[in-house]
C-alpha cells in the first residue's frame, strides 16, 4: 500500500469524494456533505490530503485534514479537522482507514495543531468504531452539521 499526499482537486481524490458522497447518500438520504471544503483547506502546512493506492496503483482509500480555529461553529484555536476519510468497499476491513488516520494526525501533530476534531454520523457505525478504539472521544458538536441529531462529533489531544 502506497499512502501519498494530493490536492483535494487531484482526479484520484474527485473520484474518491464522489464515491464517498454516493455513501453518504444511501445511508442518509439526503444529497451527501453539503460542508464546504475548497482545495486550499488542505495545502500544507494548514492542511494535508491523502490517497492510498493498492499494487495496481488504484485509488482505495482517502481523508485529509484541515486547520480550524475559533469559529461561530464552535471549532477552537489549534483544531485539526479531519475531513473525507473512506475506503473503497472491497478494501475495508484491512487497517487502512487506520494507517491515514495515523499520518494524519502525525502530521496535524507536525504542523502545530494541538487536537484532532471530527464530525460523523450515527449512521456510520464502522467510522465511529475506528475513532473511539483510536483514543477519540465525544466532544461538543461543532459544524455544519452541529444541530443535526444525527450528528456525532468527536475529539483527540495530539
Amino acid at each position: 500500500m502506497n499512502i501519498r499526499r494530493v490536492r483535494f482537486d487531484h482526479p484520484d481524490a474527485v473520484t474518491l469524494n464522489d464515491e464517498v458522497q454516493a455513501e453518504y447518500q444511501l445511508r442518509y438520504g439526503d444529497g451527501g456533505d453539503a460542508t464546504v471544503l475548497d482545495t486550499m483547506d488542505f495545502d500544507p502546512p494548514r492542511g494535508a490530503y491523502l490517497i492510498a493506492y493498492d499494487e495496481l496503483d488504484r485509488p482505495v482509500a482517502t481523508g485529509g485534514w484541515r486547520s480550524q480555529d475559533l469559529n461561530s461553529e464552535g471549532n477552537e484555536n489549534g483544531d485539526a479537522e479531519l475531513k473525507r476519510m473512506f475506503v473503497i468497499e472491497r478494501m475495508r476491513g484491512h487497517g487502512l482507514a487506520r494507517r491515514i488516520l495515523s499520518v494524519l494526525e502525525e502530521d496535524a501533530r507536525a504542523a502545530g495543531r494541538v487536537r484532532m476534531v471530527l464530525e460523523t454520523g450515527s449512521k456510520q457505525p464502522e467510522a465511529v468504531a475506528l475513532y473511539t478504539s483510536s483514543g477519540y472521544e465525544p466532544c461538543a458538536k461543532f459544524g455544519y452539521y452541529r444541530f443535526h441529531e444525527e450528528s456525532l462529533c468527536f475529539a483527540k489531544k495530539l
